[in-house]
């Protein structure tokens, strides 16, 4: 039996989808059914139903909401349920599978890529709940994957794709930070890639997963709105301030992931099919 937490969000329901298409048994429990902040409670549900292996993608990803209102459900839910899951994981010798951010990495990269084992410094409360929860990963379980992604997009819940649609439908002409550089991640090629490890029985440890090809997320403003009559026009990211600080350049070598034999596809054939399959 698999055990997927966050089965209802962007990425649990791609992942379903393709437990589906393989014709995989799992169970994706509501928050109700499986509060993973209950250290109890998780010991409980994860014993009595005993996986095989556990998809963590429950995640809070409020980013700037993080930073204030949201700072104490964004460590609740990333750094404790994270540990809950860990410890729950090995106490039933299970594989647990952690999806973790680019975010962890301060930017400062200026030239190349981030390998899996570059120093982390986080710039944001997000991503320091994250990293923490990698450690809590490391610390208590013994089977895992840490998977670290980035700039993602699905046909599931909100994301920038849905966001740069609705703004067009809206206004003739759209500003973008073209300053920040990185890598989109569409949602199936993530989850297939979450599958493949477990299935390929991968060496355990941290990968980097993101789609092919990086840009600035004007340049994917861009190709997303390629079709439309709506301007995109670049700004930097002094002109759009935010809460939470982003790295300027949090581009993540992929060469680990490839290494097993993952097919990866470029961000633009992945936004394409994308669009494609929710048209």
């Amino acid at each position: 039996m698999i055990l997927v937490t966050g089965g209802s969000g962007q990425l649990g329901s791609e992942l379903r989808n393709i437990l589906d298409e393989k014709k995989i048994e799992y169970i994706a429990p509501s928050s109700k059914e499986l509060n993973i902040t209950d250290e109890k409670s998780v010991l409980q549900y994860v014993q009595k139903l005993k996986p095989s292996v556990i998809y963590h993608c429950a995640a809070y990803t409020a980013v700037d909401a993080a930073e204030d209102e949201g700072k104490k459900l964004n460590y609740l839910v990333n750094d404790e349920g994270t540990t809950n899951m860990a410890k729950a994981a090995a106490r039933i010798d299970a594989v647990i599978v952690y999806i973790s951010t680019d975010y962890v990495f301060d930017g400062n990269l200026t030239d190349g890529e981030y390998a899996v084992d570059a120093e982390t410094n986080p710039l944001n409360e997000y991503g320091k709940a994250k990293l923490a929860g990698e450690k809590a990963i490391q610390t208590f379980a013994s089977k895992y994957y840490i998977i670290r992604t980035s700039w993602v997009f699905g046909k599931y819940g909100k994301n920038f794709v849905f966001t740069m649609q609705r703004l067009a439908e809206q206004y003739p002409k759209i500003t973008v930070v073209a300053d920040q550089f990185g890598r989109p991640t569409w949602t199936r090629t993530l989850a297939e890639f979450m599958t493949y490890v477990v299935e390929n029985h991968a060496d355990y440890g941290v990968y980097h997963l993101s789609n092919d090809s990086t840009c600035t997320w004007y340049e994917f403003a861009s190709e997303i709105l390629k079709n439309e009559n709506t301007e995109v026009e670049p700004i930097t990211s002094e002109q759009f301030p935010q809460k939470a600080t982003r790295p300027t350049h949090s581009i993540m070598d992929l060469s680990k992931a490839k290494s097993i034999g993952f097919e990866i596809p470029t961000w633009q054939k992945a936004l394409s099919e994308m669009l494609k399959s929710f048209n």
